[in-house]
């Protein structure tokens, strides 16, 4: 692949049918792709000196590549999508400028994908580093520094009327307030980054992230940077998650503005972000990723062996394995093993996972078939071309105790499918079978 310039106007990378806008700033060695916080417009946000300025110091050491996200800024306004679907975006645009290995400036919310696809591609993540940034959007035990879902439904259904009025400067770039080319640029903005509904629905699925089980699989450098000052994302946040990716630094600075490149934190967020990058580390081949297991098994097989007779079961057991063999290649899952009448597949997201064991449940049962499967995400020992470890166990056992026609997900599945459209009964808390403690299971449904 031929890489295009490294500086650009605003071009458009292909995700699936989408268009996802993005820019490539500067001539340094080192792939930077920065994931903003919540709303963006490449173009808009160029015409503020500050951020102008922030880009064009990162662009001395990187070439930075900057984008906006599905439903925003110059992006394809479209349904906003979940997780799995941004890291698409995300792949996309790293295809498009030709960037195989890259490291990651995640934001606010961005901060949350970043470390996702930092977990599930180590290969093709170069480092991460979070700033300003959380794990969890809503307060939980263990984890006070964020709104109440309350608070978060209140604060989405009010925000349309006053949006694009110039609110919420004094959480996001309180040193900014009284500056009054900000004050006319600001409002400006909000409006060309995401329309009034756009905002309400962004804040409604943005309150449902929660990366939280994902941190320990990341297997990459690792710096957080965090504002001790920040309203939006409070510093709890971001020690937090130094505190569970393994080996990561923390950097406080004393700031208080959200956004990084307002402030006097700035020229130090652009310094230890160059720090980070070009001092010398020596980063491993990964030996372990964040995936996503399927198990599929042929419910009450041998009965209806022993009924059918082996040649006819055979023909049924050989269209099971065709019907998985076209979902897996529609929803990009790569076959682990095959097992009698059963599967075990990886994916790289979780609703694409779902979406292949709702989908084999119910063409199967056009042939008499019916089918138990179990979805767990989690970080996996890579073996040549195969997965083992407890993630594995965890996805057997969560499958073992789904009913006939039914894709069981662990809460860890649930929680990272947030805006894919799933809907989810509880089924309560389970033993599994060789597995510490008691697992929360929910049934999905399309």
């Amino acid at each position: 692949m031929v890489a295009p310039p490294t500086s650009m106007g605003t071009r458009y990378a292909k995700s699936g049918e989408h268009h996802i806008a993005y820019q490539v700033h500067g001539s340094g060695q080192i792939d930077l792709i920065w994931t903003p916080s919540y709303f963006s417009h490449l173009e808009v946000q160029m015409e503020e000196s500050s951020f102008r300025r922030f880009v064009d110091r990162l662009g001395t050491f990187a070439r930075v590549i900057l984008f906006d996200k599905r439903g925003t800024g110059l992006s394809d306004r479209v349904a906003l999508p979940g997780l799995d679907d941004r890291m698409d975006d995300f792949r996309a645009v790293l295809d498009a400028v030709g960037s195989d290995k890259v490291a990651l400036l995640g934001t606010c919310e961005g901060g949350a994908l970043s470390a996702l696809f930092a977990a599930t591609y180590p290969e093709r993540t170069r480092a991460l580093i979070l700033a300003n940034s959380f794990a969890r959007a809503t307060a939980a035990d263990g984890y006070p520094w964020a709104q109440s879902m309350e608070e978060w439904q209140q604060t989405a259904e009010s925000i349309p009327e006053f949006w694009g009025t110039g609110l919420l400067l004094d959480v996001f770039a309180p040193s900014a307030l009284h500056d009054p080319r900000v004050q006319e640029w600001w409002p400006r903005f909000q409006r060309q980054a995401v329309s009034p509904s756009g905002i309400r629905t962004l804040l409604l699925m943005n309150s449902e992230i929660d990366v939280r089980d994902v941190l320990a699989s990341v297997n990459v450098p690792t710096l957080v940077l965090h504002s001790k000052g920040d309203r939006l994302c409070p510093i709890g946040a971001g020690r937090y998650m130094a505190e569970r990716v393994p080996e990561a630094q923390f950097v406080e600075l004393p700031g208080d503005d959200h956004y990084i490149w307002f402030g006097d934190d700035a020229d130090r967020f652009a310094d230890e972000v160059e720090r980070f990058l070009t001092g010398t580390f020596n980063p491993r081949e990964p030996d372990r990723a964040l995936v996503t297991i399927l198990f599929v098994d042929i419910a009450d097989s041998t009965r209806k062996a022993a009924q059918l007779g082996d040649r006819t079961w055979r023909d049924l057991v050989d269209s099971f394995y065709a019907v998985v063999r076209n979902e897996l290649e529609r929803t990009r899952g790569r076959l682990i093993d095959t097992a009698g009448d059963g599967v075990f597949a990886a994916f790289d997201g979780p609703a694409r996972a779902i979406q292949a064991g709702l989908e084999i449940a119910e063409r199967v049962q056009r042939f008499g078939l019916t089918v138990r499967a179990g979805v767990h995400i989690g970080e996996a020992e890579i073996v040549g071309d195969g997965l083992r470890g407890i993630t594995v166990h965890i996805g057997s056992r969560v499958a073992s105790k789904a009913r006939e026609s039914e894709v069981l997900v662990s809460s860890t599945v649930r929680d990272l499918v947030v805006g894919s459209g799933f809907r989810f009964a509880d089924r309560g808390s389970h033993a599994l079978k060789g597995v510490p403690g008691r697992w929360q299971l929910y049934s999905a449904q399309a």
